[in-house]
């Protein structure tokens, strides 16, 4: 062999190896699976609502999977990653610290479910510049600066400003009067703090309604004699309890029941999913909710059937909650932004969130597929969810409605 064929020999050989590694790099570019994270509580008093926020996520996954999966790139699955955030604050920075350091590849995740936990979780997700979704309710979750959090629900202050002039508009169309007294018993996690301080500083004088009674507690809440027997005395029309542990969703449903305060006297609306749930009619009786009203971020409507019917199917859920929906929605738009950003890349998938304009919200209520400059989602809407005959079902707004709303009557 001369010379020339032998350096011609060399460069083929080379180019050959170069376009084996080049074909290398393009496969490990175009990942197999996609993990994302959802950082829920399965341990302590917060169990139940992370249990459903899992199988809201595990059903988005199977369907986008089951699509195609992530056809920007070359229709890559995705894995879910689920971490145990348990139940309090300390808990769930502690999760949020070894989700990043042991789960290096995740490209965004969503949780957290109370806003006290996600507060904490997104201080450690911040600084890894991983991108968050979150139903979390609190204000103070986008007013931070932060840039790699999104918030899908309403803020707690947004949310009151637009449930509560419907809910007295509804009173006053059933009963012929506006209440004039209310009473607020609440936890004090941080979206009851947030959703009373907007109620105190400007909804109640601007509805005429008179706060009679306030009390907070920590929970687990031990006893709440004291709490109802406050409510009986001062008479209220209308009483305001906001749990967020269904523990002490129990305990309070009871102690109105044995006070003899259900059933419409005084008539009761909450600020939480957590008066919704399920597990209530394992304490009291359908007779007993009958009526009760709550303002919440989310729940399954019209338009949901097939996803509600579903959702019995495999996990026995008698109804959908806000957990299971927007969770749900939440791995549609981690896809959304996959597509967008056409690479398994946290920072691409960050900036597609920031940049997105997906068009009308289908899982969420109100508003656009869209975040305004502090993480908020665009026109984000509430559900107003009444029990009534042993279901709490959406009664407002009418496009999601599943059935006319009534106002309890005060006896």
């Amino acid at each position: 062999m001369n010379k020339t064929s032998k350096g011609l020999s060399r460069r083929t050989v080379l180019s050959g190896a170069a376009a084996v590694g080049l074909a290398g790099v393009a496969r490990a570019q175009a990942p197999g699976e996609i993990k994302v994270g959802l950082i829920v509580p399965l341990s302590g008093i917060y169990t139940r609502p992370g249990q459903v926020m899992k199988m809201g996520a595990e059903m988005g996954i199977e369907h986008i999977n089951a699509q195609g999966g992530i056809k920007a790139l070359g229709g890559a699955k995705l894995k879910l990653v689920v971490i145990d955030c348990g139940d309090t604050t300390e808990k769930a920075k502690n999760a949020a610290q070894r989700m990043v350091a042991q789960e290096p590849d995740l490209v965004a995740a969503t949780g957290s479910y109370l806003s006290s936990f996600t507060l904490a979780v997104t201080e450690v997700t911040e600084r890894a510049e991983l991108p968050v979704l979150t139903l979390s309710y609190s204000d103070l979750l986008t007013d931070r600066g932060f840039k790699y959090i999104f918030q899908t629900a309403a803020t707690a202050s947004r949310q009151s400003e637009l449930g509560l002039p419907t809910l007295m508009k509804l009173a006053e169309n059933a009963s012929g009067k506006k209440p004039k007294t209310v009473a607020m018993l609440m936890d004090n996690t941080a979206t009851s703090v947030a959703t009373a301080k907007a109620l105190k500083e400007r909804l109640f004088a601007q509805e005429g309604l008179q706060l009679v009674v306030e009390e907070v507690w920590t929970p687990p809440l031990s006893d709440a004699t004291p709490l109802i027997q406050k409510v009986r005395s001062a008479k209220p029309d209308l009483l305001l309890f906001m749990p967020n542990a269904v523990s002490d969703a129990k305990l309070g449903l009871e102690k109105i029941s044995e006070f003899g305060l259900g059933q419409g006297k005084i008539p009761t609306v909450s600020f939480s999913i957590t008066i919704a749930e399920p597990d209530m009619l394992q304490s009291v009786s359908p007779e007993t909710v009958q009526g009760i009203m709550t303002i919440v971020a989310n729940w399954g409507s019209k338009g949901h059937e097939a996803l509600i019917a579903e959702l019995k199917a495999k996990y026995k859920e008698p109804w959908m909650t806000q957990n299971v929906i927007s969770t749900y929605g939440d791995m549609w738009l981690m896809k959304e932004a996959l597509e967008k950003a056409g690479k398994a890349d946290r920072n691409a998938v960050a900036q597609a969130f920031r940049t997105m304009d997906a068009g009308p919200s289908k899982y969420y209520p109100g508003g656009q597929l869209k975040f305004d400059e502090r993480g908020r989602r665009v026109g984000a809407g509430v559900v107003i969810v009444q029990w009534q005959s042993g279901v709490p079902v959406t009664v407002y707004p009418p496009e999601l409605a599943q059935a006319q709303p009534f106002w309890p009557k005060k006896s």
